[in-house]
């Protein structure tokens, strides 16, 4: 029996340059150490999604391509790229999930911890069956990941992001349409020092944390109180 076709699976992301991704760190880290950050949470995110069964694996990008991105012996040429939308963060979600004619899900690069295992529930191949939308629920009151078995833009298209009810009202909105919706891991996303401590903690083996590492090596152990979680999801808010 052939197994079904996997879902598309969309990344939101920013080009990590300085000044451009992860600006909140910056005063921490430096704006090129938080841009060295920024890249190396997209390289473990792009690596984890690679490693995951997919349709298309598809990357949303604001900026131009560079050398984060995994090389071709390592699955680098499986990831399309193409160019983010104008307007609110709403209408770039919205038309990433415009380019899909399957399911998809979209997740960003703020969750460097972000594994296999953690895409399995929406990519396997009864991924669907009993259920019509993945939320993946962000500690800051935000999300890290959403699903769709049918992509429909006007699910997100007005959804106020970047506050700390934006999970809620996205996951709300789903509802009221009707879908069936199954809820991921919660996970802790990375914007400020406090996140990627305790990223860094939680993924010791990823770049990300390796990064993280040397910068303190460099710079110090940069202390700051935790983050006011104000924001939406992680990957996303900061795309």
């Amino acid at each position: 029996m052939p197994v079904p076709e996997p879902t598309t699976l969309l990344v939101l992301a920013k080009e990590p340059r300085a000044g451009h991704a992860k600006t909140r760190l910056a005063p921490a880290f430096t704006p090129h150490g938080a841009a060295a950050l920024a890249s190396a949470a997209l390289t473990d995110t792009l690596r984890a999604v690679l490693a995951a069964p997919a349709r298309r694996r598809v990357l949303v990008l604001d900026g131009s391509p560079g050398p984060w991105l995994p090389a071709p012996e390592d699955g680098g040429d499986r990831i399309e790229i193409v160019p983010q939308a104008g307007g609110g963060l709403d209408e770039r979600l919205a038309a990433a999930f415009a380019l899909c004619d399957g399911p998809a899900l979209l997740v960003g690069m703020d969750t460097p911890q972000l594994t296999p295992a953690l895409l399995a529930p929406p990519t396997g191949p009864d991924a669907w069956r009993d259920c019509d939308a993945y939320f993946g629920p962000a500690a800051d009151g935000g999300f890290w990941a959403l699903g769709l078995a049918a992509p429909d833009p006007a699910l997100l298209r007005g959804v106020p992001m970047s506050t700390a009810t934006t999970g809620a009202v996205q996951r709300a909105r789903l509802v009221e349409a009707g879908l069936l919706v199954r809820d991921l891991p919660r996970l802790r996303d990375v914007d400020e020092p406090a996140d990627a401590e305790a990223v860094s903690a939680q993924a010791p083996e990823s770049l990300f944390a390796a990064e993280h590492a040397r910068l303190r090596r460099l710079l110090g152990s940069p202390h700051a109180p935790a983050a006011p979680h104000a924001r939406s999801a992680p990957g996303v808010g900061e795309t």
